[in-house]
């Protein structure tokens, strides 16, 4: 008899920086960068063409990558690099999973509340879009998370979110597999969500590069005394880094890894298999209520917890406060001028573009909000937003 089988959640973090792969294809000598970026987006749905059956990924594409695939002057740009029509097209494989993210990719814990529900929002409204298919799943940015998110969560109609390992903390007694390896919940004013640990050590391992025969091993001998069905979740970016980057099929994740450890999966008397959270879900559900600690993930030397990297000298905890003041003073900004004009408040963007064009000067408004330069703007506005 066959022990329990381990499923194996994959999710791919992607993200470009509004702006981000323009600025490198008009800079002399990166030109390459941004080729070695797009080329790792066009290969995730060819690295599962002919695994089908069972190829299994969660992808999370932040607001503003798909902003800029999909805009026609972008396409043009890059039509001898990336067909990205095409790319957006085979990114809807049922092998592929999308997941829904925030839009410009912050830190959502870290902005100010008001300006959370409107990065979620527009996200849906990209997102579903393209896809065709509302999102069940959600990436939360740098996995920063702290509870106050699941009302909202809830309301844009999101089944599940990925939170760290590290930051779960168990409201009844269970043993370290069980809280690694299995969906819990996690309730916040009367709204609850299910919370899908990501196994960090086995995360890091994703991220660096391993093969696949070790990380099967792993992953049996860390569930192996579990008395249910584990459910694995290694969540890495799936664009950083040479071993995600790399043209070479022999040397990168997917050829290196991923299609060895389909190809492994195959067979009948494989345990681990790749699976999709919410088929998970839907056969085994969630177990369990647990708290998940204000955190993000580690990066470099820190480990995530109470988001020191971005909040632990003076000058970003200067910058944090600055920042509330500029989104109070924009959301004032939005109430006057849909007083003015006798109409509801602004929320997209083209709406707030157009009226900060009206107030402050069309030339200001359309270089703040449309392009690089605009950021010498933002800057000015941080270090003193008294010019609002």
């Amino acid at each position: 008899m066959l022990p329990n089988p381990v499923y194996h959640a994959l999710v791919l973090n992607l993200h470009q920086p509004w702006g981000n792969l323009d600025q490198l294809l008009n800079t002399p000598g990166k030109q390459w960068k941004a080729k070695e970026i797009l080329f790792a987006y066009d290969r995730i749905p060819r690295a599962v063409e002919g695994y089908e059956d069972i190829a299994r990924v969660h992808l999370a594409l932040s607001g503003s990558l798909l902003e800029a695939l999909s805009n026609p002057e972008f396409q043009a740009r890059v039509y001898g690099i990336v067909q990205c029509g095409d790319l957006l097209w085979r990114l809807r494989h049922p092998s592929l999973a999308i997941m829904g993210t925030s839009y410009y990719h912050p830190v959502l814990p870290l902005i100010p509340a008001a300006d959370r529900e409107e990065h979620i929002a527009r996200w849906r409204g990209i997102g579903d879009h393209l896809f065709g298919r509302a999102a069940q799943g959600f990436w939360p940015p740098e996995m920063g998370f702290t509870m106050e998110l699941i009302p909202l969560l809830k309301k844009y109609g999101y089944r599940y979110v990925i939170v760290d390992s590290e930051n779960l903390v168990p409201k009844s007694p269970m043993r370290w597999e069980e809280l690694r390896y299995r969906p819990h919940v996690a309730r916040f004013n009367g709204a609850e969500i299910v919370v899908i640990p990501r196994d960090r050590d086995l995360s890091i391992a994703q991220e660096g590069g391993m093969e696949s025969g070790w990380f099967i091993h792993e992953l049996t001998e860390r569930t192996k005394w579990c008395a249910f069905p584990p459910i694995v979740c290694t969540a890495t970016d799936g664009d950083n880094g040479g071993w995600f980057r790399n043209v070479e099929w022999a040397s990168n994740y997917w050829g290196a890894f991923y299609r060895p450890f389909c190809q492994h999966a195959r067979c009948d008397q494989a345990v681990v298999k790749p699976a999709f959270i919410d088929d998970y879900l839907d056969r085994h559900g969630a177990h369990g209520e647990v708290i998940v600690r204000i955190g993000a993930w580690n990066t470099g030397e820190h480990d995530g917890v109470g988001f020191v990297q971005w909040t632990g000298s003076r000058m970003q905890q200067d910058a944090r406060k600055r920042v509330a003041e500029v989104s109070k003073r924009i959301h004032g900004a939005r109430r006057d001028a849909a007083l003015r004009e006798g109409g509801p408040i602004p929320t997209k963007a083209t709406d707030w573009r157009r009226r900060c064009g009206a107030c402050c000067g069309r030339k200001r408004a359309a270089t703040f909000f449309g392009g690089r330069p605009g950021f010498r703007v933002v800057t000015a506005i941080l270090t003193k937003p008294s010019v609002i």
